[in-house]
């Protein structure tokens, strides 16, 4: 089928937005693919230092006549989705010296878990360790001795920080990881009704941590579709996973053959080969619109309205919220996968998954299909999937029927006719909201305002039992350059227990939600934030806000505002404890949520 219409022009708007940077990425992605891996001209001296722990891969090495696989890991075993990662170089060196190639871990990036930082301090670092991971990536790369790089990565912040810091290596090709899910435990709604009542004062502790730990039980990413899930969704429908990788669950054996294959492929597209694909020609202005129309499908997270912007400008590509936003009026929603419904991303996977979903939106015209990718020429790879047959990897064509049309349907049939988020623009500024699990009745709300400094504030409120009518709840100096903008997401169960109670009710912020950003609906990074003087830093508890999700508003309707004088915030305590006078840097230098709240410019 035709590729849509309105997709055409937002393409060519963004390759015409970013012309003169995109060409000046290119050439200098040309330039260095010229010069080649520094190897086989370092000093003895040099060589000798990149070698000595190669063990049987010295000679190779020293003589160049292999290829040469760099491996970049966020392995930690605190985190329960990159534990699995452990095992994977030794996985990735056999692999490849088998086919005569060597690989070498090229360095380390760190790796943070958002679930363990919510609502604690360690969460202001959350945002920053995107750019800080961009940066390792590319220390890690700076010996300039290999040939291709596979990334290992899953969560929140690491994947768009591998992914920029591939980009300023674009020469070189580049395969993504994954390490799959956690098998299904305690149900996501069970889990969060849980939360509610421990949130309410009807259950004690232990039932709330028996109940998390239900949740959480074992190696592999969490099962909800928030942020984690969400990157491993872009990097099959932007091309740098295998196809139908991403949602197999650790320890599986057809796991560790995508591994051993990843491995294989990235060597395969080096410049030693004749099927030279370097990770700049991937990463194109098509590839990142089919990203957005993957997010929007899905109903993903809200974090990657941040992450895609940053990302794509590491590669000279220009995005805005409102291609965003138009995409999003285009897109059917395919699936509902907690927070948007009950399943977990196993069911989605079980039910057809990411194959089945490319499939509806290229036969729909809904994506670019002649994109390229790790799996070669065509988005059309992406619909198969990968079985073992006799102890060996082989792929196959994905299911063209949806096993469970309650978790995904066809786009004939959609959830919706249009995707999960919106951007909101109004005399309040810009900002985004997640729609896709925000049921209908609450996508347009006019409420006076409670204006708190932090979420503490509100949670002092709540249980003082201080919401009693029909609120907008503004949290503000929550933004990048205020606090590294946080995740507001200890607030959801007070906000859900007040809109069970009849209320109507919304979060307004400049900082983040969670990518599991649930019922209530959720204007979120507000640019400009209070700290850069934006129009959230005049309001006063009782202005009236209308936000509607509909037309895409978010106004003030009390006149007089802008005429106030704009409150401040004592943000010391923000600037120490827990790593944050380490980042001070950061706060000084990075950009607004709009432009990807990065400290790389804009």
């Amino acid at each position: 089928m035709a590729l849509h219409s309105d997709l055409t022009k937002i393409t060519d708007r963004i390759v015409e937005r970013s012309a003169p940077t995109r060409s000046a990425y290119l050439a200098r992605m040309e330039a260095a693919c010229r010069k080649g891996p520094s190897r086989g001209h370092l000093s003895c001296s040099g060589q000798a230092h990149a070698f000595a722990a190669a063990g049987p891969d010295q000679d190779a090495l020293a003589t160049g006549q292999a290829g040469n696989l760099g491996i970049v890991t966020a392995y930690n075993d605190m985190l329960s989705a990159h534990q699995p990662y452990e095992r994977y170089p030794q996985l990735i060196r056999d692999a490849v010296r088998a086919n005569g190639g060597t690989a070498q871990v090229a360095g380390g990036v760190p790796a943070m878990c958002d679930g363990v930082t919510q609502g604690e301090a360690g969460m202001e670092l959350s945002l920053f360790s995107r750019d800080l991971i961009a940066m390792a990536t590319g220390v890690a790369l700076s010996h300039n001795t290999f040939d291709a790089a596979v990334f290992l990565g899953v969560c929140d912040k690491i994947v768009p920080g591998l992914v920029i810091g591939a980009q300023v290596f674009g020469h070189l090709p580049a395969v993504f990881i994954p390490a799959g899910p956690m098998t299904s435990g305690l149900q996501n709604d069970e889990k969060a009704k849980v939360r509610q009542q421990f949130a309410a004062g009807e259950c004690g502790r232990d039932a709330l941590m028996a109940a998390e730990m239900a949740a959480y039980h074992g190696p592999g990413t969490c099962t909800f579709y928030g942020t984690a899930n969400t990157n491993q969704m872009l990097m099959e429908f932007m091309g740098l996973h295998l196809p139908a990788s991403s949602f197999i669950n650790p320890g599986a054996e057809i796991r560790d053959a995508l591994t051993v294959e990843a491995a294989h492929r990235a060597l395969g597209m080096s410049d030693l080969s004749e099927n030279y694909t370097p990770v700049c020609d991937i990463l194109s202005e098509k590839a990142f619109v089919n990203g957005m129309v993957g997010l929007m499908a899905t109903g993903g997270s809200t974090n990657l309205l941040i992450h895609l912007v940053a990302m794509a400008r590491a590669g000279g590509i220009i995005l805005d919220w409102q291609d965003f936003s138009e995409i999003s009026d285009i897109v059917p929603l395919l699936a509902r996968v907690y927070p948007n419904g009950l399943a977990d991303v196993n069911h989605f996977h079980a039910a057809g998954g990411l194959g089945y979903m490319i499939g509806q939106l290229l036969d729909a015209g809904m994506l670019h299909p002649d994109t390229k990718t790790v799996a070669g020429e065509g988005l059309h790879h992406y619909t198969q999937e990968p079985v073992m047959e006799n102890g060996a990897l082989e792929w196959r064509a994905g299911t063209k029927e949806s096993l469970n049309e309650g978790i995904l349907r066809p786009a004939s049939n959609p959830f919706a006719t249009s995707g999960g988020l919106k951007r909101l623009a109004g005399n309040l500024g810009t900002s985004v909201i997640k729609v896709s699990a925000v049921d209908p009745a609450h996508h347009i709300i006019e409420a006076p305002v409670r204006v708190f400094h932090g979420q503490e504030e509100v949670k002092a409120a709540f249980k003082a039992g201080e919401f009693t009518s029909d609120v907008i709840v503004v949290v503000r100096f929550q933004g990048p350059k205020a606090n590294g903008m946080p995740e507001l997401h200890s607030l959801t169960p007070m906000l859900g227990i007040l809109q069970g109670r009849g209320h109507k009710v919304a979060l307004v912020t400049d900082g983040r939600m969670s990518g599991a950003s649930g019922k209530v609906p959720a204007a979120i990074h507000v640019s400009p934030e209070a700290l850069d003087g934006g129009a959230i830093a005049y309001l006063q508890d009782g202005d009236v806000l209308r936000l509607d999700a509909t037309q895409g508003t978010l106004e003030i309707l009390t006149e007089g505002v802008m005429q106030r004088v704009a409150a401040t915030a004592d943000m010391t305590d923000n600037q120490f404890g827990t790593g944050r006078e380490l980042f001070a840097p950061f706060r000084n230098a990075v950009g607004s949520a709009d432009t990807g709240a990065t400290v790389f410019g804009s």
